[in-house]
């Protein structure tokens, strides 16, 4: 069976070393000492060694099960659940005022890392809660927000996100889910919606669903539709659960991964819904749900990652497998560890410096969080909607990539079920599709974020890799040959596949969306480059005061060289892919696509 180690020490070192976080000026981060955020971190460590990480396998061969209209979840989830519950730690964030601890973000990050790495499948009930109760935070009536969150606070109540139909998926102004008004100011919900992440379960009491649908007198396309909260059980003015609403679970879809978590068809027969916000507004409130939802999603790939790598690294460790072609490192034993071998070396270097990079942008995107909600930074605020879909994108392309690299280094073994390593291979390959396709993260960052108020953010960000260049330059000349210098030659290739853009990109859109792709990816190497040019910074600087832990420090700087030399060469790759245009992409008819089939 796999296990699971909680990487708390990068975390820490992450938070206090490179991000600095308690000399941040974000409201609630003068709190977040080291002794603070370790006793945060260790708790939730345990739980997620402990007790998710064990149910990990459990969820993936049970699966869940449809019964009467229930939906049972494996065995030991319930109790699980309640652990998390009874500790709190479905609150951290939340709002005091409706039972929540009120922490940063950046806290809960840190900790959904580890429970993601754990039990993804687990992980994603208590999420799919939070984002719903965002969402009616920010856009719901004080009324609403009075009866449902202190619940859903403490996921005694679940919470979903209702978007897709049967024929439509990415195009959600083709939904065809209606929304009767009734005499009593409420709504009649009537459609099916499928591919509904924690749909039914038996873990909680009641499951708020927030649904999108249209009016009868509702415009076309996405401005023509709404939200509204539709509760399996009807809530009466005291707070008691009242009747069962006009919704049930139709069925569960059989996936390649996440088997522990229900992913259900929703039947809606004229169940009471409640508007959220005003008629015809319902992307905008939805899209809450949806931003944080994306980030998550970008987490819980780089965290599957972390996990296989664990797993992969202890395989190399103790397989025993051919001679070092150097000479033998085990003479006492009948082959040396495969870790001897460059091929091996290459393949967990490539998994440990993605995962570690992918870590220190993920928090730096929650610390934008914070600084745009609590300090009202609205640079911030810019920056990390220009960043959302490349931690999407990005992290879960390279996340996937990653658990693959790391079934790969167990050969045949990758391959079984026994070591565990097939399962996160599954599990991490619908990070790549939910929440918004890779492909559209693309699109979106390119057709609109980047020119999103008159393009500020990715100014910004040009600005800021110059200034810590800058800044950090002239004082080592190995930090600035090995950090400095390939980060700056990223940064202009991103540059031009921006300038590429905007010479081109008018002229005929097809030359812009077809190099979409790559631009996410160069994006993505940059922000790594950035993350590891400041890694590598801090690191170095402790060396220098005499930290203890050398063997750690060491291995952060030679983990960021290899980075550095390896893979942020990419950027000129997609860049000459960039440049090349649409032509290739776009030449063939449809029909010459099965030319070749005879």
């Amino acid at each position: 069976m796999p296990t699971y180690t909680p990487p708390t020490k990068d975390m820490q070192f992450i938070l206090h070393d490179v991000l600095e976080v308690s000399a941040m000026q974000v409201p609630g981060y003068d709190e977040l000492d080291r002794d603070f955020t370790a006793a945060v971190l260790d708790e939730a460590g345990k739980i997620a060694s402990d007790v998710l990480a064990p149910l990990n396998v459990v969820g993936d061969r049970q699966g869940c099960t449809l019964e009467n209209g229930v939906v049972r979840t494996p065995d030991g989830f319930k109790d699980a659940f309640d652990t998390l519950r009874e500790g709190g730690w479905t609150a951290l964030d939340c709002d005091p005022e409706y039972g929540g601890q009120g922490l940063p973000y950046l806290i809960s990050t840190s900790v959904g890392e580890m429970f993601s790495s754990a039990n993804m499948a687990f992980n994603m009930y208590p999420g799919l809660t939070h984002g719903a109760y965002n969402t009616i935070h920010a856009h719901g009536s004080e009324a609403q927000k009075r009866t449902y969150l202190p619940k859903m606070v403490t996921c005694e109540w679940g919470g979903t996100m209702n978007l897709t139909e049967p024929h439509c998926g990415t195009d959600l102004g083709l939904i065809r889910t209606k929304a009767e008004p009734a005499e009593d100011g409420t709504y009649r919900i009537s459609g099916q919606k499928i591919w509904i992440s924690a749909g039914e379960h038996d873990m909680c009491e009641n499951i708020i669903h927030l649904v999108l649908a249209k009016l009868p007198d509702a415009p076309e396309g996405t401005k023509g539709i709404s939200l509204f909260i539709v509760p399996k059980f009807l809530v009466n003015e005291d707070g008691s659960l009242g009747a069962r609403n006009a919704l049930s679970c139709g069925g569960l879809e059989q996936k390649m991964g996440i088997h522990g978590n229900a992913t259900c068809v929703m039947n809606y027969d004229g169940a009471t819904g409640f508007l959220v916000g005003e008629p015809h507004k319902g992307m905008r409130a939805m899209f809450t749900m949806m931003n944080e939802a994306r980030l998550g999603v970008g987490l819980q790939g780089y965290a599957q990652g972390e996990v296989a790598y664990q797993n992969a690294l202890g395989f190399a460790l103790d397989r025993l497998q051919g001679r070092d072609v150097t000479g033998t490192q085990a003479p006492d034993k009948p082959a040396d560890p495969i870790i001897v071998h460059p091929d091996v070396r290459r393949n967990l270097m490539d998994q440990k410096a993605f995962v570690e990079g992918a870590r220190a942008f993920t928090f730096w995107g929650a610390s934008l969080l914070d600084a745009g909600h609590r300090a009202g930074d609205a640079q911030a605020e810019q920056m990390v909607s220009l960043m959302t879909p490349v931690i999407k994108g990005f992290l879960t392309d390279k996340g996937f990539e990653t658990t693959v690299l790391a079934q790969q280094t167990l050969g045949g073994s990758g391959f079984t079920r026994e070591w565990g390593l097939e399962q996160f291979v599954r599990d991490a390959r619908i990070t790549m599709i939910y929440e918004g396709t890779n492909g559209i993260q693309a699109l979106d960052l390119v057709g609109r974020k980047l020119a999103q108020n008159g393009g500020k953010a990715i100014m910004a960000f040009f600005e800021m890799i110059k200034g810590y260049i800058k800044e950090n330059s002239g004082h080592d000349p190995a930090f600035d040959a090995q950090f400095l210098e390939p980060l700056k030659a990223a940064s202009k290739d991103l540059q031009a596949a921006g300038v590429y853009f905007m010479q081109n990109g008018m002229k005929n859109p097809n030359n812009a969306l077809s190099g979409s792709y790559d631009f996410m990816h160069l994006f993505g190497h940059v922000c790594l480059g950035l993350m590891w040019a400041r890694m590598a910074r801090a690191a170095r600087q402790a060396l220098d005061s005499g930290t203890t832990d050398t063997a750690f420090h060491e291995a952060k700087i030679a983990t960021g060289r290899h980075y550095m030399t390896r893979h942020l060469p990419m950027t000129a790759t997609h860049l000459a892919r960039i440049e090349a245009g649409g032509d290739t992409v776009m030449t063939l008819a449809p029909e010459q696509f099965a030319s070749a089939a005879g």
